[in-house]
């Protein structure tokens, strides 16, 4: 998806946590970092991956695969495995030196997912996380 497919990702809003909201659709769509894949079958949205190119200076360029979800319905049919390989295929397009994702450790279901796409576990790491008040 990129500019212009903001009607698209809002039809697939029902495989995300909460209805996307326009405005940060576009701000997402327009910054070229940042790809969205969505998944379609029979021309319905069925599943999607996010990611978004993270650039250090003495590291280089990675990408952070941000979210992954796939509708109910359709889980077990290899749409997860297939949008995590191609999103790790779009980083190596990008010049991407490595693609990464955090995943809670109870979570079967993408643990199999990134392993059967191809991902090690690399570590146990603890998640720190800051929440603020207001959202731009």
């Amino acid at each position: 998806m990129g500019p212009g497919d903001e009607e698209r990702v809002i039809e697939a809003g029902h495989l995300f946590d909460n209805l996307p909201r326009p405005d940060a659709v576009s701000k997402f769509l327009a910054d070229p970092n940042h790809h969205l894949l969505i998944a379609y079958s029979h021309g319905a949205p069925v599943g999607f991956v996010s990611g978004v190119e993270v650039t250090h200076p003495d590291k280089g360029t990675e990408l952070f695969l941000y979210e992954l979800a796939v509708d109910e319905g359709h889980r077990h049919h290899g749409v997860g495995t297939a949008l995590v390989i191609r999103l790790s295929e779009l980083a190596r397009e990008q010049g991407c030196y490595g693609m990464w994702v955090l995943a809670d450790d109870d979570n079967a279901a993408a643990a199999a997912t990134y392993r059967k796409a191809g991902g090690d576990v690399e570590s146990q790491p603890l998640m720190f996380s800051w929440t603020f008040d207001h959202q731009k």
